[in-house]
Order: C-alpha cells, then sequence, then structure tokens
C-alpha cells in the first residue's frame, strides 16, 4: 500500500476490497452547511472557505459531485418538442403543467419557512393520469452529460471519488416523485395492469441513460437515490417490483465495471432479510438505534460483505446526545465494519445542529479516523 493516499484513492479502494491506512470518513454535511449559511449561523471562518474548503478544513471526504455544490447533475431531462408546458409563480407558491393529448397533469409545490420548495400536490392524483404519464416519459430523454460529470469532478478534486445519484426505481418514482403513497397503493390494488405499464415505461426511458453511463468509462461509483424505509412498502412489492429492476440495472452497471450502493434510511427491519443478497456493493445509510428501528449488530449480521455507507444516526450530531455516545458509536461501527466501511451520516447532519458544537463532533470523528489502528 503506497505511504500516501488521497481520499479519492481510499474511497474508490475500499470498493475494490484494497487495504487502505486508515477508517475513511464521509459524512455529507451540505445540507445542513447550506442551511445555516443561509440562515446566517455559520461561523465566518467557514463562510469564507466554502463547502468544498470546510470539508478539506476538517479532514473529511466529499461524496456527490452536484449535492448543494452548485455544480450541475450529469443527468439531464430533456423534453421532445411535443411536449409543451406551462408555469405560474407566486412569492410562495408554484404551479407546473405539463400538457398531454390524454390531458393536463399538474404539480404544485409552496415555498416554505425553511426558504425552499417542497412538492405538495403530485402530478398523477389517480389511475386516469397513469397515461398521461406514460406519453410524458416516452417524449422525455434522459442522458448521461460527461462535462458536467468533469466539471464536477474538477470540483471536488482529491477530497472523494466523484459520485452521483441515479434516477429512482420505477415503484419509488411512483411513490416518491409522481404520486402520493396512497394514490399509488389503491392503484396498485385496482388496476395493477396499468401501474405495471407505467413502470415498464419508466424503466425503458432509463434505457439510454445507462447506456450512456456505461460507454463513458469515466464513473467509477454511482448511487441508487431510492430512499427506501418500511412505509413506503411490503416485503412482497419489494420482491416483486424492486429486487429484479435492481439486478438489472445494478448487474449491467457492474458487468461495465461501474460500484453502486443504494440509499436505505429510516425504519428497515422488515428489509433486513435481502440486504446481504441485493445487487448492490454498499448500502447507503442504514440508520440503527437509536434513530432507527434496527440495532448496529442486526446491521452486522445481515449485510454479509457489503460495504456500510454511513451509519452514525445523525441525532448524534446534536444535543441532547453527547459527544460520548457519538464516539462509542462511531467505535462500535469501525470495529464492526472497518475495512468495509465508508463511514457517514446516516442520513446527514440535521439542518438545525448549533454550527460549533456539529463542526467539532465532525472533526472528532475525522481525527479518530485519521489516527485508527486495527
Amino acid at each position: 500500500m503506497p505511504d500516501t493516499l488521497t481520499l479519492r484513492e481510499m474511497n474508490l479502494r475500499i470498493f475494490r476490497g484494497e487495504p487502505i491506512p486508515h477508517v475513511f470518513f464521509q459524512p455529507r454535511f451540505e445540507p445542513w452547511y447550506d442551511w445555516q449559511q443561509r440562515f446566517g449561523s455559520l461561523p465566518e471562518k467557514y463562510r469564507a472557505l466554502g463547502l468544498r474548503g470546510t470539508y478539506a478544513d476538517v479532514g473529511a471526504s466529499m461524496r456527490y459531485v452536484d449535492y448543494y455544490t452548485e455544480m450541475p447533475h450529469p443527468v439531464i431531462h430533456t423534453l421532445a418538442p411535443e411536449v409543451k408546458t406551462r408555469e405560474r409563480y407566486t412569492p410562495t407558491e408554484r404551479t407546473k403543467v405539463y400538457e398531454t393529448p390524454y390531458g393536463d397533469l399538474v404539480e404544485e409545490s409552496k415555498y416554505t419557512v425553511d426558504e425552499t420548495w417542497r412538492e405538495v400536490g403530485f402530478p398523477v392524483k389517480g389511475p386516469d393520469d397513469l397515461k398521461k404519464l406514460r406519453w410524458l416519459l416516452q417524449h422525455t430523454t434522459l442522458s448521461f452529460s460527461e462535462d458536467y460529470f468533469e466539471t464536477g469532478d474538477r470540483y471536488m478534486g482529491d477530497l472523494g471519488e466523484p459520485q452521483f445519484y441515479l434516477p429512482k426505481s420505477p415503484y419509488q418514482a411512483l411513490a416518491q416523485s409522481w404520486m402520493k403513497l396512497k394514490d399509488l397503493i389503491y392503484a396498485l390494488a385496482d388496476c395493477p395492469d396499468e401501474v405495471e405499464a407505467t413502470m415498464q415505461v419508466i424503466d425503458d426511458y432509463q434505457d439510454r441513460l445507462y447506456e450512456e453511463l456505461c460507454a463513458s468509462g469515466k464513473v467509477k461509483i454511482v448511487n441508487f437515490g431510492e430512499n427506501i424505509h418500511d412505509h413506503l412498502l411490503s416485503p412482497r412489492y419489494f420482491e416483486r417490483y424492486l429486487i429484479p429492476w435492481y439486478e438489472k440495472r445494478a448487474g449491467q452497471l457492474r458487468r461495465a465495471g461501474i460500484y453502486s450502493h443504494m440509499h436505505l434510511d429510516g425504519y428497515f427491519h422488515t428489509l433486513l432479510k435481502y440486504l446481504r443478497h441485493l445487487p448492490f456493493d454498499g448500502i447507503e445509510a442504514l440508520t440503527p438505534t437509536p434513530q432507527g428501528d434496527v440495532s448496529v449488530e442486526e446491521m452486522r449480521e445481515h449485510m454479509g460483505d457489503k460495504i456500510l455507507v454511513d451509519g452514525i444516526p445523525a441525532i448524534y450530531f446534536m444535543a441532547p446526545y453527547s459527544r460520548e455516545e457519538l464516539m462509542e458509536c462511531t467505535e462500535k461501527l469501525v470495529k464492526l465494519f472497518h475495512p468495509r466501511l465508508v463511514l457517514g451520516v446516516s442520513d446527514e447532519v440535521p439542518e438545525g445542529a448549533e454550527p460549533v458544537e456539529a463542526l467539532e463532533r465532525i472533526r472528532m470523528v475525522a481525527e479518530y479516523c485519521r489516527n485508527y489502528t486495527a
């Protein structure tokens, strides 16, 4: 092993199963940094350093090229000329209308007290809208921008292997992006053929993206940004709609030499039995107790040789939890998972975490990781 390795080199070596000199720490505090900066509570030193400079200053690695970085997302959505849209804005509300031959799809958002837009009205309200959605997706192109990826790559430099989120699987796209979960569950019960036809179109419209990713030779690690947790689906739906799709797409990437991990956080006790069998190299954001519903030991028991990406409950970066509790959890995760570990925060450092204390806790973990010897 080389005497000195960059964080970027270490990041990739973990996925290759190669040795690294110490525990690798990649905490994901971009939303926290953005929130603190927006509301004027970020210490001046870190405001001046910027996001990337703050990561370098605390000695931690970055993961995503475009996540709150102001860099462009490498996945581009392009609507065909046939798709007409209308938009209406007020200071607090936003409406976007997609016109289709079968009627309009209407998306509604509101501006929150956190000064960000949140979707409150999903385009698909019921089964009658699924045909409209299929037409829209059949007239939408997903593509991979090598130029955008390289822009993010240059921004991150040696702080980590540049990664990004892939579009959601067909089930999760419907459950989280196009419909309310309740409406999806009713539709699956009432008209499963319509829902499954739509899932197939969602899969089909991602074909070009995966082909371009596999052909690029530039991307080494990607994330399936699924945001899976127990309350979104039953084990039966997980087996029927998600696992086969994961095997298809993760397998496609693996054959091209691209590693992958999948975002699974929140409660996941009913999904434990699947973890070791999922076709990903790692699992991101598994959240143990006291924030989640599964212990660290249970995670270790069910993960097989998968890489744990993250692992420290986010609540340990804020009061009322102590620094001692944070470090006890950190040491346990390292003992059980290193070197198959990209240590980080499950899910992210909370936006409201007090800035000086949060940064000090991040530094503590980073220092522990640098000094760790097996």
